[in-house]
């Protein structure tokens, strides 16, 4: 018995993370603004636009969530494709180089409440000369295309 309260609490103290940087859980009573139900897509971001860049002649719109890029840290980059696949493209982002030296490269999630790619990465840390954000798109086709916008920094 005295086992299954220790396990207990230690479950309830363990501490919930969302995208917008807060540790503590919503409330239960919450409703959605998007009809979905799904924490990743109800929730809004405060996002600085990047601007619109060509990538395998298509013309993506980015912006750029919890701040400034900043060595060792996370970063939040929105993706907003020409097009709406319902979420059928893999977006991947990281921070640095082309080549991902050092890189952590992630894996973006779909929102489909916005209708946009959601993605974090780790910045290296020391951060390369030159950082962008690197972004590769996957369609379902299977081509694939490479590109990179400049991120906000301090």
């Amino acid at each position: 018995m005295k086992t299954r309260l220790h396990l207990l609490a230690a479950g309830l103290a363990l501490p919930l993370f969302a995208c917008g940087g807060s540790d503590e859980p919503s409330p239960p009573d919450t409703e959605s603004t998007s009809g979905t139900g799904t924490e990743e897509e109800d929730h809004e971001h405060d996002e600085e636009p990047l601007g619109t860049v060509e990538i395998g002649g298509m013309q993506v719109e980015f912006a750029q969530g919890h701040g400034s890029v900043a060595a060792g840290e996370e970063g939040h980059l929105v993706v907003k494709l020409p097009y709406s696949d319902n979420g059928a493209t893999t977006v991947r982002a990281w921070i640095g180089t082309e080549d991902r030296t050092l890189s952590y490269v992630g894996k973006a999630d779909y929102a489909k409440s916005h209708d946009d790619y959601d993605a974090h990465a780790n910045a290296p840390d020391p951060l390369p000369e030159n950082v962008m954000w690197w972004v590769e798109i996957e369609k379902p086709d299977g081509t694939k295309a490479v590109g990179s916008v400049q991120p906000l920094m301090d």
